[in-house]
């Protein structure tokens, strides 16, 4: 892989996080909406928290087995999320599909917009086979907008991940190549 490219959407700019992104990042991911629902995430979020992280996934994205992206509405040029693809496989053709928006944000179609450019450039850019997620069985949410993207459930992983000292079951989907151009066919 290259250099991480830009993206644009209707709404959105879809572009590399900076070290200037921390505290928003610290603000908007650490809320413990957002926290209690994915994986990784912090709850409280510090700025040097939200810096590492960051200073991290930069890392990955030039070793070139992940990309995330800082979701920037273009009207006002406010980070309002992230949307990427990590654990990046060329040998299989596949990568996962992650994104969290900020709780103000909520409700507006965001999430789906910005993943489903990400998707996007995944089939038709870096000529992937296939995109998947995961998302808590308690965060339907996500579920919704990963049926959204075209994505089909592929299984339920039990007690798959621990979550501040639960274990959470976790729905796997995905959508293939061959899926997404049939959509994007029928959207046409």
């Amino acid at each position: 892989m290259t250099q991480q490219p830009s993206l644009e959407t209707e709404r959105f700019l879809l572009r590399p996080l900076t070290p200037d992104d921390a505290a928003t990042v610290a603000q908007l991911a650490g809320s413990r909406e957002i926290a209690h629902t994915t994986i990784s995430i912090p709850h409280p979020c510090s700025e040097e928290q939200a810096r590492a992280w960051i200073a991290a996934h930069s890392g990955h994205s030039a070793a070139g087995n992940e990309m995330v992206f800082g979701v920037v509405l273009k009207e006002d040029a406010h980070l309002i999320g992230t949307v990427g693809l990590r654990d990046v496989n060329l040998e299989h053709s596949q990568a996962e599909l992650g994104f969290w928006i900020g709780v103000p944000f909520w409700g507006r179609g965001y999430a789906t917009e910005a993943a489903r450019h990400v998707i996007r450039y995944a089939f038709e850019q870096m000529k992937l086979n296939r995109v998947y997620a995961h998302h808590m069985v308690r965060n339907p949410a996500s579920g919704q907008v990963l049926e959204k993207l075209g994505m089909l459930r592929e299984g339920l992983l039990r007690q798959r991940v621990r979550k501040w000292g639960v274990f959470e079951d976790v729905v796997l989907m995905a959508i293939l190549h061959e899926d997404w151009t049939q959509m994007s066919a029928k959207a046409g």
